[in-house]
Formats: structure tokens, C-alpha cells, sequence
């Protein structure tokens, strides 16, 4: 069975032998709710390229102190993937954000479109990016990622744009499109770019906008996803024919 895993800031200079503490609401979910014990292994990762595999030595509430058995360090992932979220609407954002994650996605964009139902302003704008974040965080250490996604601030259609127009892949989920996603070509490395619209679908004047920049609309298949899983569906698609799933 896989080591529970728990995340750092860092494993920076950290060696065999060397000593690690867990501290604050990781500690508590080790010690408190996990039950980690004196004498038990566990997997510690900064989420950047770094994991130790630990023997716990000590435990309070508020700490874990734990004996580096051994350190393993993995380059990111290539080609990158993005995905640009549509905020929809409910629990379906963390839904997203979660398999997202557990699929291997590297940057998470909320996206404020002009048709999503959800919208974020003020003191809702930071909570749900909190707790994006923290979901995505959550996903990482769930399904023992060493390198953990990066979710961005919120970004605008403009933002959007210009993500696409520096893609080596910029693709555009659309229902409507012509040719399907199965048509695209297999990349080794730069980036991909995948935008998911929202519940009421892209307009016209976005995909105008990214159609001019070369981001080509692609269909998933014959059926019509829901904004919360399709992107899920075609970064699982486009990963599995890249060297990262091989």
C-alpha cells in the first residue's frame, strides 16, 4: 500500500538521515486524523520535484517530527498542460479542479467567461480561489503527485488569449466544431493549452478571438460533457499520447 503523503514548504538541503518537521493543520491531519504514529513511514513532498520517504520519530498535535530514509527528486512533467476552467457553477468547480489534478493537469485557470453562471467578486473571488487551491492541493498528495498544479489568479478572456497565442497546442473544446480532438498531433514537449467553456457554452465573439490566434475548436466525440469533466476527458486523451503516460 502507498505511503500517506503530506505535504512541506521544503525539502530544500534536506538528506538521508536528516531530520523534517511537520507543522501547523498537516501535522494535526497526520497526528489527529490520519493517526500517524511513532515508528510509521510516510511520504513528505514540497510539491515541486521533491518527495522523502520518513520514519516518524516524534508526535504532538501541532508537530511531526520525523527521519529521512531516503529522498527522490523527478524533473516536470513534458509536454506542460494547462487547462482554462469556465467557473461553473456549485460544487462542480472542486469536482473540476480535483480530477484535473488526479489526471496529471500542471496550471489550473479559472476562467471568467462571458457566459458562466458563477461569478467571483470581492470576498467570493478569494474564497473560491482559496479554495480551488487547497482542492487541488488536497488532489496532489491524494494521488501522490510529486509535483503539485499551479492554480492561477482568475483570468479574463483577454488572459486567455494570450495563453493560447504562446501555446504549442492551443485547442478550444467546442460541441459544435468540426473535427475531433482524436485529430490532433502528438507533442513531446512544449505546451498545451486546453479551454473548457462554461455551462452556457462559448460565444462567438470569444471563439472568434481565439480562433484568430490559432486555437483550434475540437469536439470530444458525439456526446456533450459537462463543463466540470470535459476537461478531465481531453487532457486524458492528449496525455496518453504523449511520453508522460508511456
Amino acid at each position: 500500500m502507498s505511503l500517506p503523503v503530506f505535504h512541506v514548504p521544503s525539502l530544500a538541503g534536506v538528506g538521508v538521515g536528516g531530520s523534517v518537521e511537520v507543522t501547523g493543520d498537516e501535522a494535526h491531519h497526520a497526528v489527529v486524523v490520519r493517526r500517524i504514529r511513532v515508528g510509521e513511514q510516510v511520504a513528505l513532498t514540497d510539491g515541486v520535484g521533491t518527495t522523502a520517504v520518513c520514519t516518524v520519530r516524534e508526535t504532538d498535535k501541532r508537530t511531526l517530527t520525523a527521519q529521512v530514509d531516503e529522498v527522490a527528486t523527478s524533473e516536470a512533467g513534458v509536454p506542460r498542460v494547462t487547462v482554462v476552467q469556465a467557473i461553473p457553477k456549485g460544487d462542480r468547480a472542486e469536482l473540476a479542479v480535483e480530477m484535473l489534478t488526479e489526471v496529471g493537469v500542471d496550471v489550473i485557470v479559472p476562467w471568467a467567461a462571458g457566459r458562466s453562471v458563477a461569478v467571483w467578486r470581492g470576498d467570493r473571488a478569494e474564497k473560491s480561489l482559496a479554495k480551488w487551491r487547497s482542492t487541488a492541493r488536497e488532489a496532489a498528495k491524494q494521488a501522490r503527485r510529486s509535483w503539485f498544479p499551479e492554480v492561477t489568479e482568475m483570468a479574463t478572456t483577454d488572459d486567455v488569449v494570450t495563453l493560447l497565442e504562446k501555446a504549442s497546442l492551443p485547442v478550444v473544446l467546442h460541441e459544435a466544431a468540426s473535427g475531433p480532438l482524436a485529430d490532433l498531433p502528438v507533442l513531446g514537449r512544449g505546451d498545451i493549452v486546453i479551454v473548457v467553456g462554461p455551462e452556457g457554452g462559448i460565444s462567438d465573439e470569444e471563439l472568434a478571438r481565439f480562433a484568430h490566434v490559432g486555437a483550434e475548436a475540437v469536439r470530444l466525440g458525439s456526446s456533450v460533457l459537462r463543463t466540470s469533466t470535459a476537461g478531465v476527458a481531453a487532457a486524458a486523451a492528449l496525455l496518453s499520447r504523449t511520453p508522460r503516460w508511456r
